[in-house]
């Protein structure tokens, strides 16, 4: 009889330690799918930073002298004061990118679902 007892006990904690493997499988897949999630959005504003930033580079390098000197001359001010209109309006147009930006990459979370699954399966 006292076999039976060690066989059962063995069998509980053999399916105890097989249920604890399975859980750990099923939260390292959740883990995996929820990191290529985020990661997907995390890269989706990593692309608006850098269109941002490449959209602000060519605009400063090409726009610059030709709207400056472009204004200055159209309304007779000394060029400086063109170089600074120019200034302002890339200035509005690089925060507004950034802004996009800045709210896209405020949407990633990291790992929420696992997370709440880990806290709930281990209280």
């Amino acid at each position: 009889m006292a076999h039976e007892t060690d066989a059962s006990v063995g069998g509980l904690v053999r399916g105890a330690l097989e249920d604890v493997r399975e859980l750990f499988r099923e939260e390292v897949a959740l883990a995996r799918a929820e990191m290529r999630h985020e990661l997907h959005k995390a890269s989706g504003a990593a692309v608006g930073f850098g269109i941002a930033a490449v959209a602000l580079t060519f605009a400063a390098g090409c726009l610059v002298v030709a709207l400056a000197l472009g204004i200055a001359t159209l309304v007779e001010w000394p060029a400086w004061s063109g170089f600074a209109v120019v200034a302002i309006l890339m200035a509005v147009v690089g925060a507004v990118g950034y802004a996009a930006a800045r709210r896209a990459m405020s949407t990633v979370q990291p790992l929420p679902r696992t997370v709440h699954t880990l806290k709930e399966n281990f209280r």
